[in-house]
């Protein structure tokens, strides 16, 4: 068992060092190799995800916390006593996230190989989606908030990096890309400085950021308990026994009456809490999509379709769910806050739903539905019902890659008809266009050109 649940770094590992790989060697090597690495380095992640899923569940674990040697105790500062460990949870939430995260991303990055290429760029573009997985899964991965954090923060710097990675298209096209990857980063900062204010809120509250709760976990790696985490004190090398945050959550709700300082203030303990989870829907509410921070998502269609299938079905946009999930105990003790993440989800689902009946760009439809779709997993689990929530969010995964890879090959055959019907009707010099062809407004994603598709390309 414990062989099994230590494999839990290589999870992480794997598309980080498939990133490193083609970033020093890409230059060096053909299309076929890079793609190879990059999809190995994926599908190797999430066969080891499926092993621990087997063995943990095997052994009838609820949950394990693996302490990686080199990395334990990452952040430590003695004369703060403050000593924050790079701990990985591996429970059935996080290992859900796993599966859907490197399952469905290796998937996209087998499609990627045959959509880019010829891009001049094609093992950047490859990096960038390692180091998207990689993010995305020390997000799922970290047993607390600090590490989920930083997780949190790297898929949106890669989402900032893949939507505007043709920032260099003509025609002025370039220049919409790029203002997209900056409108999808400066909204989701807004949301991150919500999540960031909870964080703060929450280690000025309990002491700790760490998840979990006592006799649930087993530690192994390291000397700390399976019940207790070690904080030391000062320099004198004691320590005392710290619970995490959320049985600390259960405790302090048991025994009422508990009053948490800020220095000039007070405040009881549940409005503590509702502040916390307040600051986290808005963390939410940017990485999700949700109202009123959901304008970046539709733009994001601006980067190549392995990207908008990526970013809308397996990692980004699921962050905020898992969130709410994760901190459950927390949502729980805040029924004002789950209120509003109700009604934040609802209204999502239905804008969105209302808004994609009038796009006629294929993509655009797509994101709207994501949108909505979205808003159905926030509002579920608003209202208590965090099993369904995240069913929704597997089956949506793969059945929206599916749409978006698909809409990429739509859109691929379509711009490759109207290349061949104009094809032979220009002059010799140029692209062989004739200049009513370059003339023309046509744009392949829009619906309103397609028919006969099913004739034309049944497989697809």
């Amino acid at each position: 068992m414990e062989i099994i649940a230590s494999s839990v770094p290589l999870v992480v590992i794997l598309p980080f060092a498939g990133a490193l790989l083609n970033l020093f060697l890409g230059r060096y090597l053909s299309e076929k190799l890079i793609g190879a690495i990059a999809t190995t380095a994926a599908g190797l992640a999430f066969a080891v995800a499926a092993v621990m899923t087997v063995g943990i569940t095997a052994h009838g674990y609820e949950a394990v916390v693996v302490n990686p040697p080199i990395l334990d105790s990452w952040l430590y500062i003695p004369s703060a006593a403050i000593d924050i460990p790079w701990q990985m949870r591996v429970d059935t939430l996080s290992l859900t996230m796993m599966l859907v995260v490197t399952g469905v991303g290796t998937l996209i990055h087998l499609y990627a190989i045959g959509y880019m290429h010829g891009d001049a760029r094609f093992a950047r573009f490859f990096v960038y989606l390692n180091l998207f997985l990689g993010f995305m899964l020390i997000l799922v991965t970290g047993n607390n908030f600090l590490m989920m954090f930083v997780g949190w923060e790297g898929v949106g710097l890669c989402s900032f990096l893949l939507i505007g990675f043709w920032f260099d298209k003509k025609h002025g096209e370039g220049w919409k890309n790029s203002n997209a990857a900056r409108k999808a980063f400066i909204v989701n900062r807004v949301g991150d400085f919500g999540l960031l204010m909870a964080i703060f809120m929450i280690f000025w509250t309990y002491g700790t950021l760490d998840y979990y709760k006592p006799n649930e976990v087993l530690h192994i790696g390291g000397e700390k308990t399976a019940a207790e985490v070690l904080i030391r004190e000062g320099g004198s090398g004691e320590a005392q026994a710290q619970k995490g945050v959320f049985a600390q959550t259960e405790e302090w709700l048991a025994e009422g009456g508990h009053v948490v300082s800020f220095g000039v203030f007070e405040l009881p303990f549940e409005a503590v809490v509702t502040l916390i989870t307040l600051f986290m829907l808005i963390g939410v509410t940017g990485k999700s999509a949700q109202i009123p921070l959901f304008v970046w998502l539709p733009d994001a269609m601006a980067g190549p379709t392995p990207v908008s299938a990526l970013i809308h079905a397996a990692t980004m946009v699921t962050a905020g769910v898992y969130l709410i999930t994760r901190t459950s105990v927390l949502y729980h003790a805040a029924p004002l806050s789950s209120a509003l993440v109700t009604v934040v989800g609802a209204a999502t689902a239905l804008m969105a739903g209302f808004i994609a009946l009038g796009q006629w760009d294929i993509k655009k439809v797509l994101a709207y539905s994501t949108v909505s779709q979205l808003g159905f997993m926030v509002a579920a689990v608003g209202l208590g019902g965090y099993a369904a929530g995240m069913f929704h969010l597997i089956t949506h995964a793969f059945f929206k890659a599916l749409l978006f890879l698909g809409s990429g090959s739509v859109i691929h055959a379509m711009e490759h008809g109207h290349h061949q019907a104009h094809a032979h009707n220009g002059s010799e010099e140029g692209h062989g266009h004739a200049d009513q062809a370059h003339a023309e407004a046509f744009d392949p994603q829009d619906m309103r050109n397609m028919g006969g598709l099913a004739r034309r390309m049944p497989i697809t």
